[in-house]
């Protein structure tokens, strides 16, 4: 993003973006992006963004879209949890109604961003309970696909799952790990085991791999194709230093075998990992050839 002398905001687009020569679209995210640059956090409330009737109807197709693919992929413990939070499918939620429908559940609230974060201050939030999301929607051009994060990645993706109170207490204790992490190597094996688990993990249920990361369940395309990838047992060896392409689907997925298994493998290691312990696991990559070197 640049910030202009004006005032204005400017979004820059990856080439393949499919809004990248669209000038309203480009115009209304550098809006949406401002408005989010302009918040004080803790003395204002979140912006609210009036969302056009184009937006709202990519929010509705989408919705629409995923809720059968949720029904015959999704894990029942985020199945539960989407039921209980019931985001409206007919129109784009607002940060804060997403908030006020979690807290009771499960004490998370939605904080505004432009943009992608900083990871240490995206972790250090999840730490707090706090999510940062984007408010800007995908181009109508293809409302199935998006190559970046938007509000249906961190509200139909994330909010349903941080509806789980035990989902929520995984993604917590990985915001509370990066507090205790002083290198950039910690943090990056951190968040790579995060993309593992909590973005693109799946879990075993009645003998099928189901899904419960939110970058599959609030992707068409992936939540249909994550079966026909490699999937892996849970190792956090493997999780942490496994090279991936955040531009495609993941060809190599890593399955917990309950949702007590994940609590024990990933949950526990969040909870624990300093930066010995991280340390030790690259050391143990290294040795079983899994990083170069």
């Amino acid at each position: 993003m640049t910030e202009h002398a004006d005032g204005s905001v400017e979004v820059h687009l990856a080439d393949t973006h499919p809004g990248r020569e669209d000038p309203e679209y480009l115009r209304r995210r550098g809006e949406i992006a401002g408005a989010a640059l302009a918040w004080e956090r803790g003395s204002q409330p979140v912006p609210t963004i009036t969302y056009s009737e184009r937006e709202h109807e990519v929010w509705c197709t989408v919705s629409a879209e995923l809720a059968p693919l949720h029904e015959r992929y999704a894990h029942s413990e985020y199945l539960a949890a989407k039921e209980r939070l019931a985001l409206p499918t007919d129109h784009v939620p607002q940060l804060a109604e997403v908030g006020e429908r979690l807290v009771p559940l499960t004490g998370w609230t939605y904080v505004c961003a432009p943009g992608l974060v900083p990871l240490r201050d995206f972790y250090a939030d999840l730490g707090s309970r706090t999510f940062n999301s984007t408010q800007y929607l995908r181009h109508d051009s293809q409302p199935l696909y998006t190559p970046e994060p938007d509000i249906i990645h961190e509200v139909i993706g994330h909010a349903n799952q941080l509806a789980s109170p035990r989902f929520a207490a995984i993604t917590q204790a990985a915001g509370r790990a990066s507090l205790r992490l002083e290198t950039q190597e910690a943090m990056k094996l951190v968040a790579d085991v995060f993309w593992f688990s909590i973005e693109f993990g799946v879990m075993r249920e009645h003998g099928e791999a189901k899904a419960y990361g939110a970058g599959i369940l609030s992707s068409y395309g992936e939540i249909q194709e994550f079966g026909h990838m490699e999937i892996r047992e849970l190792d956090l060896a493997d999780m942490g230093t496994l090279n991936y392409d955040i531009t495609a689907y993941q060809p190599v997925l890593f399955a917990a075998e309950s949702l007590t298994h994940l609590e024990d493998v990933v949950g526990e290691f969040f909870a624990s990992v300093d930066d010995d312990a991280a340390a030790a696991l690259r050391a143990e990559a290294g040795r079983r050839g899994l990083v170069p070197g």
